[in-house]
């Protein structure tokens, strides 16, 4: 299990994420509680689901204040908008959840993660996973219409390519 320090390096190296930010990021997650503090003379282990929560909070655009806040509100997204208890049990999850799927599928080794691209957008709280067939799984608040834009004016969003998002979390959790 990697410490939040080997987290950081490797999704600043394998992502390109700015290191200072991804730190600031990382300490402002830990200040909030959503990652552990670790213990006098002890680092800090992530889980995948910490990972999860670092990545998504170095690839949305907003000041560090408001990181914690919203990788909460981002793990909560719904598949094209459809509010959790009005899906079938097997459709039951959010966007954190798919992609700590996606995560561990990666940590396995499976080579279908290398071809999706996960779209972080940070104009509006929305999730894309873009599969290699061309279908887009679509994470957007429930209640919200996935194929509408969501607001007035441009549309920023972080592309993370699925090949250096499985490599950082094979580099992070091989043999765990």
């Amino acid at each position: 299990m990697p410490s939040t320090s080997e987290a950081v390096n490797v999704l600043a190296a394998r992502l390109g994420f700015d290191k200072p930010r991804v730190r600031a990021v990382a300490r402002a997650l830990t200040d909030a509680g959503r990652l552990p503090p670790g213990a006098p003379a002890r680092s800090p282990v992530l889980d995948i689901g910490n990972v999860v929560d670092l990545l998504i909070g170095s690839a949305v655009d907003v000041p560090l204040r408001s990181v914690s806040e919203t990788v909460a509100n981002v793990r909560d997204l719904t598949p094209a908008g459809t509010p959790i208890e009005s899906l079938p049990a097997s459709l039951q999850y959010s966007a954190g959840n798919y992609l700590d799927a996606l995560a561990d599928l990666a940590a396995e080794g499976s080579s279908d993660v290398r071809r999706v691209r996960i779209e972080v957008v940070s104009s509006w709280p929305e999730i894309d996973v873009h599969q290699p067939d061309g279908a887009i799984s679509r994470f957007v608040e429930p209640g919200a219409l996935a194929s509408n834009w969501q607001s007035t004016g441009h549309r920023r969003s972080t592309v993370i390519n699925g090949a250096a998002f499985a490599d950082a979390v094979r580099d992070l959790f091989a043999g765990a």
